[in-house]
C-alpha cells in the first residue's frame, strides 16, 4: 500500500497546499492556525469526513492517536453500501471476493448458498484504513499521527471567540477549529463531550489464523456465518488469502460464554491446531434513539456516534456514510457566523443521519429482537426459502437495504411487527395482573467446506 518511511513521522503533510495551512493568509490563534475542520480519528468515518471537507477546499486537519497503518479488530466485510460510499476512483485493497455463504445453526444444519455475482468483498482493515487516509490527504487534508485528544472545549480561556472550538491534546497543546468532527471510535472522548448515549453494547472476539495453502483454498470465495448459542450471537469465518479471520459477537455481560463460543467454534472448524497471529476483542455500541449527534460546533459520526447496524453489528458502511455527511455539514458549520446558524447546520446533519441510517438502525433493532427469539426460523428462511436468500444477496450487494425491503414487502412488515405483539400483550397482561393484585391488597458439528447432503443453491 505504499507505506513509506514518512508514515513513521509524527506529522505527515501530503498536499501541495499543506504549508499554506500553517502560514500566511490563514487566521491564526495563539497556538497556531485556526483550521476550518479538525477531524479526530483516522478510521473509515474520520477519513471519509476529512476527504469530504478537504474536497470542498477547506483547511482540514486529521488527528490520529496511533501510528498508521495499525491493526483494527474487524471482520473487514465490504458490502454494497460501503462500496457505494467510497471516494471516486478509490481502489479497494480486496483480499477476497465472496460468492458463497455457508450458514450453520450453532454448528448444525449446515448449508451453503451460492451467487453467480460477487456478494461482498473482504479487506484487512489496516490496508483499507490506510488507503482511505491517503485518499483524504491527496484531497488536501493534513494528517497528524501520534496525537491523542484529551478533550474539546467550546468555552473558556482556550477558545478565542464563539466561532471557534479548541481541541486539547494530551500533551497540553491546543488545536483551534471552526468545526470539529469526532470519529474516535466506540470509546470516543468527543462522543462524551457531545453526550452520546448507547442502549446496546456487544462484545466481539476475533482471531487472525494463518493457515496452510490447502486450507486457504477450501475457504476461497466463501464465508461461514454461524448463528450462535447465546441469544443474539453469531460467528463468522472470513478468508483473506493465507489467513482466516474467525470471530464471534454477543451481548456484553456474556463474556465467559462468548469466549467459550469462540473456543468451541474454532475447534469444530478444525482450526484449533493453528496458532493465531492476533487475538483481540472489541466493544461495539449502538446509540439510543434520542441520542445527540452534535453539540455546538462539534459533530460525531461512525462508532463515536454509536452508528452501526444493531443486528449484524456491521459498522463500516455506517462509518463511511456518516463520515461523509459529517464532513459535508462540518464545512457548513465552519462557515457559520454565529451559534444560531451553527446549530441550524448541526440539526440538518442530524436529520440527514436519522432519515437514512437511523431508519436502517430501527429496522435492524427489530430484526435483532426477532433473531434473539427465533434464530432457527431465520436460519431456515435463509437456507430453505429462495426469496429470503435473494433478499440477503441484494442487501449485501447494495441493490437494496433491509429498511427498503421491509417498507416494500408487506409480508416482511408483518413478520417484524409480530415480534413486538407477544411482548406487548404479555406486558399488558402483567399490568392487568398487577392492578388486580394491588386491588386485592388494597395497595452440531459444522463441516468446513460441505453442505448438508451435498446441497448448494445458486442465484
Amino acid at each position: 500500500m505504499g507505506h513509506g518511511s514518512d508514515q513513521e513521522q509524527k506529522h505527515i503533510v501530503s498536499s501541495e497546499n499543506a504549508d499554506a495551512a500553517a502560514d500566511a493568509g490563514h487566521e491564526r490563534g495563539e497556538d497556531g492556525p485556526v483550521w476550518d475542520v479538525v477531524v479526530v480519528g483516522a478510521g473509515p468515518a474520520g477519513a471519509s469526513a476529512a476527504y469530504a471537507a478537504a474536497s470542498a477546499g477547506r483547511r482540514v486537519l486529521l488527528l490520529e492517536k496511533a501510528e498508521l497503518p495499525r491493526y483494527k479488530t474487524c471482520g473487514g466485510g465490504i458490502i454494497g453500501p460501503s462500496r457505494d460510499s467510497l471516494p471516486p476512483g478509490f481502489v479497494l485493497p480486496l483480499r477476497d471476493r465472496i460468492h458463497a455463504v455457508t450458514f450453520s445453526l450453532d454448528g448444525k444444519m449446515t448449508r451453503t448458498r451460492k451467487s453467480r455475482t460477487m456478494l461482498f468483498g473482504l479487506v484487512n482493515r489496516s490496508e483499507f484504513d490506510q488507503a482511505l487516509v491517503e485518499t483524504a490527504t491527496k484531497a488536501g487534508a493534513v494528517l497528524r499521527t501520534g496525537a491523542t485528544v484529551a478533550r474539546v472545549e467550546q468555552h473558556g480561556a482556550a477558545v478565542p471567540d464563539r466561532r471557534t472550538a479548541a481541541v486539547v491534546l494530551s500533551d497540553g497543546e491546543t488545536v483551534l477549529a471552526r468545526a470539529v468532527v469526532g470519529a474516535d471510535g466506540s470509546a470516543s472522548r468527543i462522543g462524551a463531550h457531545v453526550g452520546v448515549e448507547m442502549d446496546q453494547v456487544d462484545l466481539g472476539l476475533e482471531a487472525e489464523i494463518p493457515v496452510p495453502k490447502t486450507v486457504a483454498e477450501d475457504w476461497a470465495g466463501r464465508v461461514l456465518i454461524d448463528w450462535g448459542p447465546i441469544p443474539g450471537s453469531y460467528g463468522w469465518v472470513f478468508p483473506k488469502g493465507d489467513t482466516l479471520t474467525v470471530g464471534v459477537i454477543a451481548a456484553k455481560g456474556e463474556g465467559a460464554a462468548t469466549k467459550q463460543y469462540l473456543t468451541d467454534f474454532i475447534a469444530r472448524l478444525g482450526l484449533a491446531g493453528f496458532e493465531p497471529s492476533v487475538s483481540s476483542g472489541h466493544l461495539t455500541r449502538c446509540r439510543a434513539a434520542g441520542s445527540p449527534l452534535s453539540r455546538g460546533r462539534v459533530l460525531v459520526c461512525g462508532d463515536a456516534a454509536g452508528l452501526l447496524e444493531p443486528w449484524t453489528r456491521e459498522g463500516i458502511s455506517f462509518a463511511l456514510r456518516s463520515g461523509r455527511l459529517a464532513g459535508e455539514w462540518a464545512v457548513r458549520i465552519s462557515e457559520a457566523q454565529d451559534a444560531v446558524d451553527a446549530r441550524r447546520q448541526a440539526l440538518n446533519y442530524a436529520f440527514a443521519v436519522k432519515a437514512g441510517l437511523g431508519v436502517e438502525m430501527g429496522v435492524g433493532k427489530r430484526m435483532l429482537t426477532q433473531f434473539e427469539r427465533h434464530p432457527a426460523l431465520l436460519h431456515t428462511a435463509l437456507t430453505g426459502l429462495r426469496p429470503a436468500w435473494k433478499a440477503f444477496a441484494r442487501i449485501t450487494r447494495g441493490s437494496t437495504t433491509l429498511a427498503e425491503l421491509v417498507r416494500m414487502h408487506p409480508m416482511a412488515q408483518r413478520v417484524l411487527n409480530a415480534v413486538h405483539k407477544p411482548t406487548e400483550a404479555k406486558a399488558a397482561g402483567a399490568a392487568d395482573a398487577d392492578k388486580a393484585d394491588a386491588g386485592k391488597a388494597g395497595a452440531g458439528k459444522a463441516d468446513e467446506g460441505k453442505t448438508d447432503e451435498g446441497k448448494t443453491d445458486a442465484t
